[in-house]
């Protein structure tokens, strides 16, 4: 114990620690991890029926997954939700916080978690990455941001790589022998469609809320989120969908999943945001995909197939390339700040499928 508190006081440790190193990385495993863990729950929720029904189906855990995630923000951003500060922010700015709360707490989830159940983790992972290049272009022909060539082809390459992957993988390799047989299956269509409304929100964001404060856009996206995904979901599936909504055995398993995934890697992700650089943050969520892709292997033994290594390997490239464009460009920060009115590191939330935000 006292060695262990000696390597820790070490002023080598302890400047990794202070520099936000720590936290980035703690981040970026946990958010990768939460795909495989949503569906890890599913599956443990099969091997316990109530009824004949899954306690922790996708639609539940997202719906008390939201109620938790909303509880613990709600305690961190209090003093955010003060008077003075909310009666700041302008009609727009509420109306755009619905939009956005509606795009990316509720629609996008509700798609990713539908895919979850039509398709392989590694493919979830692999096409969400869509949303880099929609939001680049976005960022290019709408907000004017100029970018270099590296991260051009960088983006170019993710595009391959994903359409190469939804194109492909819902097919065996026998059957791809058949002209035939190419297609995207459901899965890949829902993840596709949930990137490109992802990226929207992302650009709303950068446009409408540049001076509302992060603990009024969390809680309003989250609570809108979950408020619209309960009345969707009355609406498709009718008012006995979420009957076992109180089951005890579902609330303990997400609020495991809210601990891990929402208190520790959301805290995590906010401190290093302050200390971390651009091109830091840049990598992490560069490479969060490959952790997510390998988290998915350890947890749900899902191994890559043969389109799945094709086109992650070319989404490599892409990543690769994409973060040799933010090292060389040292002022991407002021270029985007000039732009959009915000700090850069602020413009880019740790991705995933879901994390209670």
């Amino acid at each position: 114990m006292n060695s262990t508190m000696e390597r820790l006081s070490n002023p080598f440790f302890r400047s990794i620690w202070q520099s936000g190193h720590i936290y980035l990385w703690i981040a970026t495993v946990v958010f990768a991890t939460s795909s495989a863990l949503t569906r890890k729950l599913n599956l443990i929720g099969q091997d316990h029926l109530i009824d004949g029904r899954n306690p922790i189906s996708l639609c539940n855990i997202l719906f008390v997954g939201n109620l938790c995630a909303l509880m613990v923000m709600i305690s961190l951003f209090s003093k955010d939700w003060k008077w003075k500060g909310v009666k700041k922010i302008s009609s727009r700015d509420w109306l755009s916080l619905s939009v956005i709360g509606l795009i990316s707490g509720a629609l996008v989830p509700a798609l990713v978690f539908t895919a979850l159940d039509k398709t392989s983790v590694t493919n979830v992972v692999i096409i969400s990455r869509l949303e880099v290049p929609i939001s680049l272009a976005f960022s290019i022909f709408i907000l004017g941001i100029q970018i270099n060539r590296y991260t051009f082809f960088g983006a170019i390459a993710s595009l391959i790589g994903v359409a190469i992957t939804a194109w492909l993988s819902p097919h065996t390799v026998a059957a791809m022998m058949s002209p035939a047989s190419f297609g995207m299956g459901q899965g890949e269509l829902l993840v596709g469609i949930s990137a490109i409304l992802l990226a929207i929100a992302n650009l709303l964001t950068k446009i409408y809320l540049k001076t509302v404060p992060l603990g009024i856009f969390s809680v309003m996206r989250t609570g809108i989120g979950t408020i619209v995904f309960f009345i969707i979901a009355q609406i498709l599936y009718g008012p006995h969908h979420f009957m076992d909504i109180f089951s005890p055995f579902l609330w303990g398993w997400v609020m495991i999943y809210s601990l891990v995934i929402v208190v520790i890697g959301q805290l995590c992700w906010f401190n290093a945001q302050k200390k971390s650089t651009f091109a830091e943050l840049t990598l992490a969520t560069a490479i969060q995909p490959m952790i997510a892709i390998l988290m998915a292997f350890i947890i749900l033994g899902e191994f890559p197939k043969i389109p799945q290594f094709i086109g992650g390997s070319i989404l490599l490239v892409g990543i690769a390339l994409s973060a040799i464009g933010t090292w060389r460009d040292k002022r991407q920060d002021t270029t985007i700040s000039r732009f959009t009115g915000v700090k850069a590191a602020n413009l880019l939330p740790m991705q995933s499928d879901f994390r209670g935000v």
